[in-house]
């Protein structure tokens, strides 16, 4: 019982400093008229941001996928062989899975932004 007490004083702590900590945050509307219209400043909010995002993606996301498909293709393709050399039979699936990938991750950039709409 002692130890279900303790645990629950802790709990209850925890509760009251999280009530305590929180500060509630309300959309100003853009205008500074304190509207709460949330979508105008979220709309806002992406059209000031989409361009850095389309430029983080094009030049972090993309090449760091198609460095982790490239290496997991070759590694692919190289147990692949081993294993064609030890039973006979080239297994094509992963190999050829792998590759889509890696092709579809090298194009993306170029048909993506329009399938997002920027």
């Amino acid at each position: 019982m002692k130890k279900m007490n303790k645990h629950l004083r802790c709990l209850l702590l925890v509760g009251i400093m999280a009530a305590a900590l929180c500060v509630p945050a309300f959309a100003s509307g853009g205008g500074g008229g304190g509207s709460g219209n949330v979508a105008t400043v979220v709309e806002s909010t992406w059209k000031d941001a989409a361009g850095q995002i389309k430029t983080v993606v094009d030049n972090v996301v993309f090449p760091a996928l198609d460095m982790i498909l490239a290496v997991a293709f070759f590694g692919k393709l190289g147990l692949a062989y081993f294993d064609y050399k030890k039973h006979g039979q080239f297994e094509w699936a992963g190999p050829v899975i792998l590759f889509a990938c890696l092709v579809l991750t090298l194009t993306a950039p170029l048909y993506i932004w329009t399938i997002v709409g920027l």
